[in-house]
């Protein structure tokens, strides 16, 4: 065990409550990955936890967040809870008993604990779940995927990003109550959605969402998605309600990218009007080569209009016109013209171009 870890855990045992390390940490643990996020459970009440750590960071449910180096700890105190709403508890109650904490959790691949002495405490059979690669419920399947169905998207999400299957009874509770997912936030959707769609089986999870016809739930529709490197780039390959939450300059680059794939090929103008991020994106997911990509965009011999060897200015005491929209259309022209190597961009033979086309 890392002395970071360790030194925490000892910290709360040594002011007389016990500690310990649950979850995904030790999971990962197990099948032999790094977490940096670190889950702690211990007897120590909230106050308990304030002295203990001198904090005064406020808390929910009796968890406080610490930060030491790459790690992130969420000390939690042993509590049972019911009456969920809106995915929350409405009641939680502080206990001293281990037992009824790891009970409250999703999964048995979750129950796991760890001590200060690196020592694993299965309590609910989570490493032969591990061993077995298999998701399973702790405690009633309904329940608990009634009261957060959040944690339906958390059982295709770990079944994608750690390759396991997920226990038949979970499957069929699944496929017969789809309309749970409809009562999550679009914030959560898109969260654990992105994990999917970055996990290294994207595509997996994809093709399970909708062999699970989940998809009109969630509020997404696809027929069929390219798997690529940047996740914006399966976004953009798959219809989603608006409510989910992106930012301005994701959805724009979600928008260049569709109006691509759209076109069905990146030729010069397109170069021109993308940057390269854009095209990169559009062009892994439309098999374009990216070095290639990359060097014709680099040989373009204007990026936009800031690069044309000729101002605004210019083209109209040639013309001796006012501003309107004609000065738009040569700019179109002579854009057009320069990008397809059919004019220099210089300024004397722009001028010569406007001259006999314009005047």
């Amino acid at each position: 065990m890392n002395n970071k870890l360790r030194k925490i855990l000892k910290k709360i045992e040594e002011n007389g409550f016990e500690a310990y390390i649950v979850g995904g940490y030790v999971r990962d643990h197990i099948l032999g990955t790094e977490s940096t996020d670190i889950d702690i459970c211990t007897n120590a009440l909230p106050k308990d936890i304030v002295k203990i750590f001198k904090v005064k960071a406020k808390h929910e449910y009796g968890s406080f967040s610490l930060k030491d180096g790459k790690y992130h700890f969420d000390i939690t105190t042993y509590r049972s809870e019911s009456k969920y709403k809106n995915r929350k508890p409405q009641q939680v109650e502080y206990v001293n008993n281990l037992i009824t904490d790891i009970n409250r959790r999703d999964f048995t691949i979750n129950s796991l604990c760890m001590n200060s002495k690196g020592q694993i405490i299965d309590i609910l059979g989570g490493r032969e779940d591990i061993n077995n690669k298999t998701i399973k419920v702790i405690g009633s399947l309904e329940q608990k995927l009634t009261e957060d169905p959040l944690r339906i998207l958390r059982a295709i999400r770990f079944s994608v990003v750690l390759d396991f299957s997920i226990d038949p009874p979970i499957l069929n509770f699944i496929k017969n109550n789809k309309p749970l997912l409809e009562t999550l936030s679009f914030t959560r959707r898109k969260e654990e959605l992105n994990r999917i769609f970055s996990s290294k089986k994207s595509g997996v999870g994809l093709k399970l969402l909708k062999e699970l016809d989940l998809l009109e739930s969630l509020g997404i529709n696809y027929d069929y998605v390219k798997v690529v490197p940047d996740i914006l780039g399966i976004w953009a390959q798959i219809d989603f309600d608006e409510r989910y939450p992106f930012t301005k300059s994701s959805l724009d680059v979600i928008n260049k990218v569709r109006k691509i794939i759209k076109k069905d090929k990146i030729d010069k103008r397109t170069l021109y009007e993308n940057d390269l991020y854009v095209l990169t994106v559009a062009g892994e997911i439309m098999g374009y080569e990216r070095k290639k990509l990359t060097i014709q965009y680099a040989n373009l011999p204007i990026k936009n209009l800031r690069d044309l060897k000729i101002s605004a200015k210019e083209i109209l005491n040639i013309l001796n016109i006012e501003p309107s929209k004609q000065l738009k259309i040569i700019y179109e022209d002579l854009t057009n013209k320069v990008i397809n190597g059919e004019l220099k961009n210089n300024n004397a033979i722009l001028k010569k171009y406007i001259l006999n086309k314009w005047k």
